[in-house]
Protein backbone atom coordinates (compact mmCIF):
# COMPACT_ATOMS: atom_id res chain seq x y z
CA UNK A 1 0.00 0.00 0.00
CA UNK A 2 2.85 2.34 0.89
CA UNK A 3 4.50 1.76 -2.49
CA UNK A 4 1.17 2.34 -4.23
CA UNK A 5 0.81 5.72 -2.54
CA UNK A 6 4.42 6.51 -3.39
CA UNK A 7 3.75 5.72 -7.05
CA UNK A 8 0.73 8.04 -7.14
CA UNK A 9 2.59 10.81 -5.32
CA UNK A 10 5.62 10.56 -7.61
CA UNK A 11 3.46 10.47 -10.72
CA UNK A 12 1.48 13.52 -9.58
CA UNK A 13 4.68 15.44 -8.86
CA UNK A 14 6.08 14.56 -12.26
CA UNK A 15 2.77 15.40 -13.94
CA UNK A 16 2.68 18.85 -12.34
CA UNK A 17 6.26 19.50 -13.36
CA UNK A 18 5.55 18.30 -16.90
CA UNK A 19 2.45 20.47 -17.16
CA UNK A 20 4.49 23.48 -16.11
CA UNK A 21 7.25 22.63 -18.56
CA UNK A 22 5.00 21.77 -21.50
CA UNK A 23 2.98 24.90 -20.91
CA UNK A 24 6.18 26.92 -20.91
CA UNK A 25 7.45 24.99 -23.96
CA UNK A 26 4.30 25.60 -25.99
CA UNK A 27 4.32 29.28 -25.05
CA UNK A 28 8.01 29.50 -25.88
CA UNK A 29 7.34 27.70 -29.15
CA UNK A 30 4.79 30.39 -29.96
CA UNK A 31 7.35 33.07 -29.08
CA UNK A 32 9.98 31.43 -31.31
CA UNK A 33 7.51 31.05 -34.19
CA UNK A 34 6.61 34.71 -33.92
CA UNK A 35 10.28 35.71 -33.91
CA UNK A 36 11.60 33.54 -36.74
CA UNK A 37 8.53 33.13 -38.98
CA UNK A 38 6.86 30.09 -40.50
CA UNK A 39 9.61 29.35 -43.07
CA UNK A 40 12.34 29.27 -40.40
CA UNK A 41 10.01 27.21 -38.21
CA UNK A 42 9.61 24.71 -41.03
CA UNK A 43 13.39 24.58 -41.56
CA UNK A 44 13.94 24.06 -37.82
CA UNK A 45 11.35 21.27 -37.73
CA UNK A 46 13.03 19.64 -40.72
CA UNK A 47 16.42 19.74 -38.95
CA UNK A 48 14.84 18.22 -35.85
CA UNK A 49 13.55 15.28 -37.89
CA UNK A 50 17.17 14.30 -38.64
CA UNK A 51 18.16 15.14 -35.07
CA UNK A 52 15.43 12.82 -33.80
CA UNK A 53 17.10 9.89 -35.53
CA UNK A 54 20.52 10.95 -34.20
CA UNK A 55 19.17 11.09 -30.63
CA UNK A 56 17.59 7.67 -31.07
CA UNK A 57 20.99 6.30 -32.13
CA UNK A 58 22.79 8.13 -29.30
CA UNK A 59 20.50 6.90 -26.52
CA UNK A 60 19.84 3.44 -28.02
CA UNK A 61 17.14 2.71 -25.41
CA UNK A 62 19.59 3.14 -22.51
CA UNK A 63 16.81 4.76 -20.45
CA UNK A 64 14.79 1.54 -20.56
CA UNK A 65 17.84 -0.52 -19.58
CA UNK A 66 18.58 1.79 -16.64
CA UNK A 67 14.97 1.69 -15.40
CA UNK A 68 14.60 -2.07 -15.65
CA UNK A 69 18.03 -2.96 -14.26
CA UNK A 70 17.68 -0.57 -11.32
CA UNK A 71 14.16 -1.70 -10.44
CA UNK A 72 14.97 -5.39 -10.92
CA UNK A 73 18.23 -5.40 -8.94
CA UNK A 74 16.84 -3.38 -6.04
CA UNK A 75 13.70 -5.56 -5.84
CA UNK A 76 15.85 -8.71 -5.72
CA UNK A 77 18.10 -7.49 -2.88
CA UNK A 78 15.29 -5.98 -0.79
CA UNK A 79 16.30 -6.09 2.88
CA UNK A 80 20.04 -5.94 2.21
CA UNK A 81 22.27 -3.42 3.99
CA UNK A 82 23.24 -0.03 2.60
CA UNK A 83 26.64 -1.17 1.33
CA UNK A 84 24.97 -3.92 -0.68
CA UNK A 85 22.68 -1.39 -2.31
CA UNK A 86 25.63 0.86 -3.10
CA UNK A 87 27.62 -1.93 -4.74
CA UNK A 88 24.64 -3.12 -6.74
CA UNK A 89 23.69 0.36 -7.93
CA UNK A 90 27.30 1.21 -8.80
CA UNK A 91 27.40 -1.81 -11.09
CA UNK A 92 24.17 -0.76 -12.81
CA UNK A 93 25.38 2.81 -13.41
CA UNK A 94 28.74 1.59 -14.69
CA UNK A 95 27.10 -0.74 -17.19
CA UNK A 96 24.58 1.77 -18.57
CA UNK A 97 27.18 4.57 -18.69
CA UNK A 98 29.54 2.49 -20.80
CA UNK A 99 26.69 1.60 -23.10
CA UNK A 100 25.52 5.21 -23.41
CA UNK A 101 29.02 6.55 -24.09
CA UNK A 102 29.60 4.01 -26.84
CA UNK A 103 26.46 4.97 -28.71
CA UNK A 104 26.42 8.66 -27.80
CA UNK A 105 29.93 9.31 -29.11
CA UNK A 106 29.33 7.14 -32.16
CA UNK A 107 26.17 9.05 -33.06
CA UNK A 108 27.94 12.40 -32.62
CA UNK A 109 30.76 11.32 -34.93
CA UNK A 110 28.33 10.15 -37.62
CA UNK A 111 26.10 13.23 -37.56
CA UNK A 112 29.01 15.67 -37.61
CA UNK A 113 30.94 13.74 -40.24
CA UNK A 114 28.00 13.30 -42.60
CA UNK A 115 26.32 16.66 -41.96
CA UNK A 116 27.06 18.04 -45.42
CA UNK A 117 25.60 15.14 -47.46
CA UNK A 118 22.63 15.01 -45.07
CA UNK A 119 21.95 18.74 -45.56
CA UNK A 120 22.49 18.62 -49.30
CA UNK A 121 20.92 15.30 -50.28
CA UNK A 122 18.31 14.52 -47.61
CA UNK A 123 17.16 17.95 -46.47
CA UNK A 124 17.79 19.56 -49.85
CA UNK A 125 18.85 22.74 -48.05
CA UNK A 126 22.47 23.65 -47.16
CA UNK A 127 21.17 26.22 -44.70
CA UNK A 128 20.77 23.31 -42.25
CA UNK A 129 24.49 22.37 -42.27
CA UNK A 130 25.68 24.46 -39.31
CA UNK A 131 22.64 23.51 -37.22
CA UNK A 132 23.30 19.79 -37.73
CA UNK A 133 26.93 20.17 -36.64
CA UNK A 134 26.01 22.09 -33.50
CA UNK A 135 23.42 19.48 -32.52
CA UNK A 136 25.94 16.65 -33.02
CA UNK A 137 28.11 18.02 -30.20
CA UNK A 138 25.37 17.50 -27.61
CA UNK A 139 24.62 13.83 -28.36
CA UNK A 140 27.00 12.21 -25.82
CA UNK A 141 25.55 14.40 -23.06
CA UNK A 142 22.00 13.43 -24.07
CA UNK A 143 22.87 9.72 -23.88
CA UNK A 144 24.47 9.91 -20.42
CA UNK A 145 21.66 12.09 -19.09
CA UNK A 146 19.12 9.56 -20.38
CA UNK A 147 20.90 6.78 -18.47
CA UNK A 148 20.90 8.76 -15.22
CA UNK A 149 17.28 9.75 -15.75
CA UNK A 150 16.38 6.08 -16.08
CA UNK A 151 18.28 5.29 -12.89
CA UNK A 152 16.34 7.87 -10.87
CA UNK A 153 13.06 6.58 -12.33
CA UNK A 154 13.96 3.03 -11.31
CA UNK A 155 14.77 4.27 -7.80
CA UNK A 156 11.37 6.07 -7.62
CA UNK A 157 13.19 9.37 -6.99
CA UNK A 158 11.12 11.37 -9.36
CA UNK A 159 11.98 14.65 -7.66
CA UNK A 160 15.51 14.42 -9.03
CA UNK A 161 14.18 13.82 -12.53
CA UNK A 162 12.04 16.91 -12.09
CA UNK A 163 15.05 18.99 -11.05
CA UNK A 164 17.01 17.80 -14.11
CA UNK A 165 14.16 18.59 -16.47
CA UNK A 166 13.41 21.99 -14.95
CA UNK A 167 17.04 23.00 -15.12
CA UNK A 168 17.44 21.86 -18.72
CA UNK A 169 14.33 23.64 -19.96
CA UNK A 170 15.09 26.85 -18.08
CA UNK A 171 18.60 26.89 -19.55
CA UNK A 172 17.24 26.18 -23.03
CA UNK A 173 14.71 29.00 -22.86
CA UNK A 174 17.20 31.55 -21.54
CA UNK A 175 19.99 30.71 -23.98
CA UNK A 176 17.69 30.52 -26.98
CA UNK A 177 15.87 33.76 -26.16
CA UNK A 178 19.18 35.57 -25.73
CA UNK A 179 20.46 34.22 -29.05
CA UNK A 180 17.26 35.22 -30.86
CA UNK A 181 17.42 38.76 -29.49
CA UNK A 182 20.90 39.06 -30.97
CA UNK A 183 20.13 37.37 -34.29
CA UNK A 184 16.57 38.27 -35.33
CA UNK A 185 16.97 41.97 -36.24
CA UNK A 186 19.41 41.23 -39.08
CA UNK A 187 19.49 37.45 -39.17
CA UNK A 188 18.81 35.13 -42.07
CA UNK A 189 16.60 32.04 -41.95
CA UNK A 190 19.77 29.96 -41.40
CA UNK A 191 21.05 32.03 -38.48
CA UNK A 192 17.66 32.07 -36.77
CA UNK A 193 17.44 28.29 -37.02
CA UNK A 194 21.00 28.02 -35.66
CA UNK A 195 20.11 30.20 -32.67
CA UNK A 196 17.26 27.87 -31.71
CA UNK A 197 19.24 24.63 -32.04
CA UNK A 198 22.28 26.15 -30.31
CA UNK A 199 20.19 26.82 -27.22
CA UNK A 200 19.08 23.18 -27.16
CA UNK A 201 22.64 21.84 -27.48
CA UNK A 202 23.99 24.06 -24.71
CA UNK A 203 21.13 23.10 -22.38
CA UNK A 204 21.87 19.39 -22.86
CA UNK A 205 25.42 19.86 -21.57
CA UNK A 206 24.24 21.76 -18.51
CA UNK A 207 21.61 19.09 -17.82
CA UNK A 208 24.30 16.38 -17.70
CA UNK A 209 26.27 18.35 -15.09
CA UNK A 210 23.19 18.62 -12.87
CA UNK A 211 22.29 14.93 -13.36
CA UNK A 212 25.78 13.79 -12.37
CA UNK A 213 25.79 15.99 -9.24
CA UNK A 214 22.41 14.55 -8.21
CA UNK A 215 23.74 11.02 -8.67
CA UNK A 216 26.87 11.70 -6.60
CA UNK A 217 24.72 12.92 -3.69
CA UNK A 218 22.16 10.09 -3.99
CA UNK A 219 21.63 7.59 -1.15
CA UNK A 220 21.55 4.62 -3.60
CA UNK A 221 18.49 3.17 -1.82
CA UNK A 222 15.06 3.17 -3.58
CA UNK A 223 12.58 5.66 -2.19
CA UNK A 224 10.07 3.89 0.04
CA UNK A 225 12.52 1.10 0.95
CA UNK A 226 14.80 0.85 3.95
CA UNK A 227 18.14 -0.97 4.13
CA UNK A 228 18.24 -4.05 6.34
CA UNK A 229 20.97 -6.16 7.88
CA UNK A 230 21.66 -8.69 5.12
CA UNK A 231 24.59 -8.61 2.73
CA UNK A 232 23.52 -9.45 -0.79
CA UNK A 233 24.60 -7.53 -3.86
CA UNK A 234 24.16 -8.36 -7.56
CA UNK A 235 26.64 -7.86 -10.37
CA UNK A 236 25.65 -6.03 -13.54
CA UNK A 237 27.82 -5.78 -16.64
CA UNK A 238 27.79 -4.10 -20.02
CA UNK A 239 26.10 -7.13 -21.53
CA UNK A 240 23.17 -6.89 -19.10
CA UNK A 241 22.46 -3.36 -20.29
CA UNK A 242 22.96 -4.32 -23.93
CA UNK A 243 20.68 -7.37 -23.67
CA UNK A 244 17.79 -5.15 -22.57
CA UNK A 245 18.49 -2.01 -24.58
CA UNK A 246 20.00 -3.10 -27.88
CA UNK A 247 17.15 -5.30 -29.20
CA UNK A 248 14.77 -2.44 -28.51
CA UNK A 249 17.27 0.05 -29.94
CA UNK A 250 17.47 -1.84 -33.24
CA UNK A 251 13.74 -1.52 -33.58
CA UNK A 252 13.95 2.13 -32.56
CA UNK A 253 16.56 2.76 -35.28
CA UNK A 254 14.31 1.23 -37.89
CA UNK A 255 11.23 3.03 -36.66
CA UNK A 256 12.89 6.42 -36.23
CA UNK A 257 14.62 6.04 -39.57
CA UNK A 258 11.26 5.44 -41.18
CA UNK A 259 9.72 8.34 -39.26
CA UNK A 260 12.56 10.59 -40.41
CA UNK A 261 12.02 9.47 -44.00
CA UNK A 262 8.32 10.17 -43.57
CA UNK A 263 8.99 13.71 -42.36
CA UNK A 264 11.36 14.32 -45.24
CA UNK A 265 8.70 12.99 -47.61
CA UNK A 266 6.08 15.49 -46.42
CA UNK A 267 7.74 18.64 -47.91
CA UNK A 268 8.62 16.53 -50.96
CA UNK A 269 4.98 15.52 -51.36
CA UNK A 270 3.81 19.10 -50.86
CA UNK A 271 6.16 20.26 -53.61
CA UNK A 272 4.82 17.48 -55.85
CA UNK A 273 1.31 18.75 -55.17
CA UNK A 274 2.26 22.17 -56.55
CA UNK A 275 3.69 24.08 -53.56
CA UNK A 276 6.98 25.95 -53.74
CA UNK A 277 9.89 25.15 -51.36
CA UNK A 278 8.95 28.10 -49.14
CA UNK A 279 5.23 27.20 -49.13
CA UNK A 280 6.04 23.57 -48.33
CA UNK A 281 8.25 24.54 -45.39
CA UNK A 282 5.61 26.98 -44.09
CA UNK A 283 2.78 24.40 -44.24
CA UNK A 284 4.98 21.73 -42.67
CA UNK A 285 6.01 24.14 -39.92
CA UNK A 286 2.40 25.03 -39.05
CA UNK A 287 1.25 21.41 -38.78
CA UNK A 288 4.30 19.71 -37.28
CA UNK A 289 5.94 22.58 -35.44
CA UNK A 290 2.81 24.30 -34.13
CA UNK A 291 -0.50 22.36 -34.16
CA UNK A 292 0.94 18.97 -33.24
CA UNK A 293 2.87 20.48 -30.31
CA UNK A 294 -0.41 21.71 -28.81
CA UNK A 295 -2.15 18.35 -29.30
CA UNK A 296 0.75 16.61 -27.56
CA UNK A 297 0.52 18.93 -24.55
CA UNK A 298 -1.44 16.47 -22.34
CA UNK A 299 1.49 14.07 -22.63
CA UNK A 300 2.74 16.13 -19.70
CA UNK A 301 0.32 14.08 -17.61
CA UNK A 302 0.31 10.83 -19.60
CA UNK A 303 4.11 10.77 -19.78
CA UNK A 304 4.45 11.20 -16.03
CA UNK A 305 2.32 8.17 -15.22
CA UNK A 306 3.70 5.97 -18.00
CA UNK A 307 7.28 6.83 -17.03
CA UNK A 308 6.58 5.60 -13.51
CA UNK A 309 4.62 2.58 -14.72
CA UNK A 310 7.56 0.65 -16.17
CA UNK A 311 9.51 0.19 -12.90
CA UNK A 312 6.31 -0.53 -10.95
CA UNK A 313 5.16 -3.19 -13.40
CA UNK A 314 8.67 -4.65 -13.57
CA UNK A 315 8.89 -4.87 -9.77
CA UNK A 316 5.45 -6.51 -9.45
CA UNK A 317 6.34 -9.07 -12.09
CA UNK A 318 9.73 -9.75 -10.45
CA UNK A 319 8.05 -10.70 -7.15
CA UNK A 320 5.19 -12.58 -8.89
CA UNK A 321 2.28 -10.47 -7.57
CA UNK A 322 -0.08 -11.15 -10.50
CA UNK A 323 -3.24 -9.93 -8.78
CA UNK A 324 -1.78 -6.51 -8.00
CA UNK A 325 -0.36 -6.34 -11.53
CA UNK A 326 -3.72 -6.98 -13.21
CA UNK A 327 -5.42 -4.48 -10.94
CA UNK A 328 -2.83 -1.80 -11.75
CA UNK A 329 -3.13 -2.35 -15.51
CA UNK A 330 -6.92 -2.10 -15.52
CA UNK A 331 -6.98 1.00 -13.34
CA UNK A 332 -4.39 2.77 -15.46
CA UNK A 333 -6.20 2.00 -18.72
CA UNK A 334 -9.56 3.23 -17.37
CA UNK A 335 -7.98 6.46 -16.18
CA UNK A 336 -6.20 6.97 -19.50
CA UNK A 337 -9.45 6.48 -21.43
CA UNK A 338 -11.29 9.13 -19.40
CA UNK A 339 -8.39 11.55 -19.62
CA UNK A 340 -8.02 11.15 -23.38
CA UNK A 341 -11.71 11.81 -24.05
CA UNK A 342 -11.62 14.99 -21.95
CA UNK A 343 -8.49 16.13 -23.81
CA UNK A 344 -10.18 15.51 -27.16
CA UNK A 345 -13.16 17.64 -26.14
CA UNK A 346 -10.95 20.53 -25.09
CA UNK A 347 -8.96 20.51 -28.34
CA UNK A 348 -12.04 20.18 -30.54
CA UNK A 349 -14.02 22.93 -28.83
CA UNK A 350 -11.20 25.43 -28.31
CA UNK A 351 -9.02 24.77 -31.36
CA UNK A 352 -9.45 28.25 -32.83
CA UNK A 353 -8.73 29.95 -29.52
CA UNK A 354 -5.60 27.87 -28.99
CA UNK A 355 -4.30 28.46 -32.52
CA UNK A 356 -4.73 32.22 -32.51
CA UNK A 357 -3.84 32.64 -28.83
CA UNK A 358 -0.53 30.78 -28.99
CA UNK A 359 0.65 31.22 -32.56
CA UNK A 360 -1.49 34.15 -33.78
CA UNK A 361 -2.62 32.22 -36.84
CA UNK A 362 -6.03 30.72 -37.60
CA UNK A 363 -4.39 28.00 -39.70
CA UNK A 364 -2.88 26.39 -36.61
CA UNK A 365 -6.36 26.17 -35.06
CA UNK A 366 -7.72 24.39 -38.12
CA UNK A 367 -5.09 21.67 -37.82
CA UNK A 368 -5.53 21.38 -34.04
CA UNK A 369 -9.21 20.54 -34.60
CA UNK A 370 -8.37 18.02 -37.32
CA UNK A 371 -5.86 16.29 -35.05
CA UNK A 372 -8.10 16.32 -31.98
CA UNK A 373 -9.93 13.12 -33.00
CA UNK A 374 -6.57 11.34 -32.95
CA UNK A 375 -5.97 12.13 -29.27
CA UNK A 376 -7.76 9.15 -27.61
CA UNK A 377 -5.95 6.66 -29.84
CA UNK A 378 -2.55 8.26 -29.24
CA UNK A 379 -2.84 8.52 -25.47
CA UNK A 380 -4.25 5.06 -24.81
CA UNK A 381 -1.66 3.53 -27.13
CA UNK A 382 1.12 5.25 -25.15
CA UNK A 383 -0.14 3.81 -21.86
CA UNK A 384 -0.58 0.34 -23.38
CA UNK A 385 2.99 0.36 -24.70
CA UNK A 386 4.34 1.36 -21.26
CA UNK A 387 2.50 -1.55 -19.63
CA UNK A 388 3.85 -3.97 -22.23
CA UNK A 389 7.42 -2.73 -21.76
CA UNK A 390 7.10 -3.17 -18.01
CA UNK A 391 6.06 -6.77 -18.67
CA UNK A 392 9.16 -7.33 -20.79
CA UNK A 393 7.34 -7.11 -24.14
CA UNK A 394 9.61 -4.41 -25.55
CA UNK A 395 10.47 -6.53 -28.59
CA UNK A 396 6.80 -6.88 -29.48
CA UNK A 397 6.35 -3.12 -29.14
CA UNK A 398 9.36 -2.69 -31.40
CA UNK A 399 7.83 -4.86 -34.12
CA UNK A 400 4.51 -3.05 -33.95
CA UNK A 401 6.16 0.36 -34.10
CA UNK A 402 8.26 -0.63 -37.10
CA UNK A 403 5.19 -1.88 -38.94
CA UNK A 404 3.42 1.36 -38.04
CA UNK A 405 6.29 3.44 -39.44
CA UNK A 406 6.49 1.43 -42.68
CA UNK A 407 2.77 1.83 -43.35
CA UNK A 408 2.91 5.52 -42.48
CA UNK A 409 5.80 6.19 -44.86
CA UNK A 410 4.06 4.39 -47.71
CA UNK A 411 0.83 6.31 -47.14
CA UNK A 412 2.63 9.66 -46.99
CA UNK A 413 4.45 8.97 -50.27
CA UNK A 414 1.22 7.89 -51.96
CA UNK A 415 -1.26 10.39 -50.50
CA UNK A 416 0.60 13.66 -49.91
CA UNK A 417 1.31 14.49 -53.59
CA UNK A 418 -2.40 14.09 -54.34
CA UNK A 419 -4.00 15.40 -51.11
CA UNK A 420 -1.37 17.73 -49.63
CA UNK A 421 -1.25 17.83 -45.84
CA UNK A 422 -4.61 16.06 -45.76
CA UNK A 423 -2.84 12.92 -46.97
CA UNK A 424 -0.41 13.08 -44.05
CA UNK A 425 -3.26 13.49 -41.57
CA UNK A 426 -5.09 10.48 -43.06
CA UNK A 427 -1.93 8.40 -42.67
CA UNK A 428 -1.63 9.43 -39.01
CA UNK A 429 -5.16 8.25 -38.25
CA UNK A 430 -4.84 4.92 -40.02
CA UNK A 431 -1.50 4.01 -38.48
CA UNK A 432 -2.43 5.02 -34.94
CA UNK A 433 -5.56 2.85 -35.02
CA UNK A 434 -3.59 -0.16 -36.24
CA UNK A 435 -0.90 0.40 -33.60
CA UNK A 436 -3.42 0.63 -30.78
CA UNK A 437 -5.28 -2.49 -31.89
CA UNK A 438 -2.13 -4.63 -32.00
CA UNK A 439 -0.80 -3.36 -28.66
CA UNK A 440 -4.15 -3.72 -26.87
CA UNK A 441 -4.58 -7.26 -28.19
CA UNK A 442 -1.15 -8.27 -26.86
CA UNK A 443 -1.79 -6.74 -23.45
CA UNK A 444 -5.15 -8.53 -23.24
CA UNK A 445 -3.42 -11.82 -23.99
CA UNK A 446 -0.85 -11.25 -21.25
CA UNK A 447 -3.50 -10.35 -18.68
CA UNK A 448 -5.61 -13.35 -19.64
CA UNK A 449 -2.55 -15.57 -19.28
CA UNK A 450 -1.99 -14.27 -15.74
CA UNK A 451 -5.58 -15.10 -14.79
CA UNK A 452 -5.17 -18.69 -15.96
CA UNK A 453 -2.04 -19.29 -13.85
Amino acid sequence: MEKGRLYIRNAVILALVNILLRGAAVSFNGYVAGKIGTESMGLFTLVMSIYGFAVTLATSSVHLAAVRLTADRCARIAGADRDSYRRTVRQVIRSVSRYSLLFGCGAAFLLFGFSRPVAQLLLNDLRTLSSLRILALGLPAISLTSALNGYFTGMRKIGKNAVMTLWEQAAKFCITATALVCVVPTGSVESMCLAVVGGSAAAEGLSLVVAWLLYLTDSRVPKGDAPGEGRHSLDTGFRDAADIAFPVAVGAYARQGLVTAEHLAIPWGLRKSGSSQTEALEAYGVLQGMALQVVLFPYAVIGAFTGMLIPEVTALEAVGDRQALRKLCRKVLRTAAVFSVVSFAVFFLFADTLGTGIYHTAEAGVYIRKLSFLVPFMYIDTVTDALLKGLGEQRYCMKVNIADAVISLVLVVLLTPAMGLGGYIVSMYGCEMINLYLSARKLHQRLQGMMEK
